[in-house]
């Protein structure tokens, strides 16, 4: 009975021929793939620190190739903590086989990833160069989204002019009240059932009321309307479900094998002022004249839209409905009146006229001018209680400066081909957000402030493109485009990956449909 189970070896025998750390890890593991990727980097060029150290420097500093590696590897693996990496070094084969015997400590490790912000982008914008280079990113059709990623930032320590001025005006009336119903009488009856004195209460209070009018002037100085104490960068964002201190983290994903292109971070809640900017950004870096840019009714601006058709970039932002809880309160909406564009004016639906007013409006979403009808035509008119409140005395409509820009927008959406495109963008990029938050676990920051939380989101959206490539090409066609990138004859492989890919796909739509047409009924497959 003792030979049906397979025996384990002695942990204490020693071997003649012991294997090698180099044996433990297989030859198509990831982590080869992240050791020979940063060896082909240049550091230097990228600008990490301690990047350019010769021997009179002093004691030797861990190479920053070498801890590049290891943020790599723990990021594609759910690692992202300093002190769980070094853990991880010191009893992970692979990590073993990535650091060579080196053991850098927690410390050195986090400030790795704090001190080289700016090199982290350049690191995510050189793979996706890569990826460019061999034709994996089209640059044709690039979907934005936008998602609120968790600051490392309690809400705590958080200040709101809102709040302040709130909690002050409580405070305020709590001393006054208490100081008109101070009496005697009161002090000695409170002092006999051993209760505070008032005295100290009332120190208490104004103690309260000193510590908001600090931080009132503490707003009012920065010119904000909030403050985190703990990241002065992060900014309390609102979700339907609930609100949490975030950054606003832009992505564009490229259609053609959704590699993200371009990422940015903000510590604004809205996606309305970023759609020029992420345009912008993917056009520079897929060099792609033709380009065109998808975003959802949260991307929609005037200004951004007329700022894009400036630069040469065709967008396709679906329009939000503002007008509908109006329309279906009975009353007219802006679209109801028709401008006019030879006469400069609007026609109003009970056919009168809306001439130019001389006053502008001056938005941050640029200049708006107004139109107006006559109080007499408007006191007169039939459909007034439809269209104006009962205080005032005439109507108002206005045009936007972009005003054309907007027309042709509007038209360009109500074609089938806008249509398709709308239908399409949910697809190309909000399939990486759902695989960075949920299945690598990225929901939330590490560190502080935008600048080092910009380096964090490189890094981040760098190991999804890594991560995608590896799952796109495999590990060892991956290892051979290395080679050849080494070596200068990367349109050699660039062709068998394409080769690669193509048999990969028409595999996957083959298997679908087999699969479809089977229904998982049958156990028997046959290729």
């Amino acid at each position: 009975m003792n030979n049906i189970y397979k025996k384990a070896e002695n942990r204490k025998q020693h071997m003649f021929f012991p294997p090698s750390i180099d044996e433990y890890v297989d030859q198509d593991s990831q982590v080869r793939a992240i050791e020979d990727y940063v060896e082909l980097l240049d550091v230097v060029k990228l600008g990490f620190t301690k990047a350019a150290l010769v021997s009179t420097d002093g004691q030797p500093a861990y190479h920053p190739k070498l801890l590049l590696k290891i943020y790599i590897y723990g990021y594609l693996n759910k690692i992202r903590s300093s002190r769980k990496l070094e853990t991880e070094i010191k009893r992970n084969i692979e990590m073993m086989w990535l650091c060579a015997g080196l053991n850098p400590s927690n410390k050195t490790i986090s400030n790795f990833r704090k001190e080289n912000a700016k090199s982290l982008k350049r690191v995510f914008r050189e793979f996706v160069l890569l990826c460019k280079e061999l034709d994996l990113i089209s640059g044709r059709l690039v979907a934005v989204d936008g998602a609120f990623l968790r600051a490392n930032a309690s809400k705590n320590q958080l200040i709101t002019k809102k709040t302040v001025v709130k909690d002050l005006e409580k405070i305020d009336e709590k001393i006054d009240e208490y100081l008109t119903t101070m009496e005697f009488a009161d002090n000695i009856e409170k002092k006999e059932k051993n209760l505070k004195p008032p005295v100290e209460k009332l120190s208490k209070m104004k103690k309260r009321k000193a510590k908001l009018d600090k931080d009132l002037a503490l707003l009012e100085e920065m010119n904000v309307t909030q403050y985190n104490r703990t990241d002065p960068d992060a900014k309390l964002m609102v979700k339907p479900a609930h609100n949490l201190m975030a950054y606003n983290v832009q992505i564009a994903v490229d259609n053609k094998y959704k590699f993200i292109v371009a990422t940015d971070v903000s510590s604004i809640g809205q996606d309305s002022d970023k759609l020029h900017n992420m345009a912008t950004k993917s056009k520079e870096i897929t060099k792609n004249d033709t380009i065109k840019v998808v975003g959802d009714t949260g991307y929609y601006s005037t200004k951004e839209i007329s700022k894009c058709a400036k630069d040469n970039i065709e967008v396709i932002v679906a329009i939000p409905n503002k007008e509908k809880q109006q329309k279906d309160r009975g009353f007219y909406v802006h679209s109801d009146f028709i401008y006019d564009e030879k006469n400069d004016l609007f026609i109003c639906p009970n056919q009168q006229e809306l001439t130019k007013s001389p006053s502008i409006i001056k938005k941050s979403t640029g200049k708006r001018y107004q139109y107006r009808a006559g109080s007499k035509i408007c006191k007169a008119c039939p459909l007034r209680d439809n269209c104006i409140p009962k205080k005032t005395a005439y109507k108002r409509v206005s045009l936007s400066e972009h005003h054309e820009v907007v027309q042709k927008h509007f038209r360009k959406m109500q074609t089938p081909y806008a249509k398709e495109i709308i239908k399409k963008r949910g697809s190309i990029v909000e399939h990486p957000f759902g695989t960075i938050k949920q299945t690598l676990g990225w929901s939330h920051f590490l560190v502080r402030g935008k600048e080092k939380v910009s380096g964090e989101n490189a890094l981040i959206m760098f190991t999804y493109n890594f991560r995608r490539l590896l799952n796109l090409i495999g590990i060892a066609l991956f290892r051979k485009l290395l080679i050849a990138l080494k070596d200068g004859n990367i349109e050699e492989i660039k062709a068998e990956i394409v080769a690669y890919i193509t048999c990969f796909m028409l595999y996957l739509i083959y298997f679908l449909r087999i699969t479809f047409f089977l229904g998982f009924k049958s156990q028997k497959w046959y290729f």
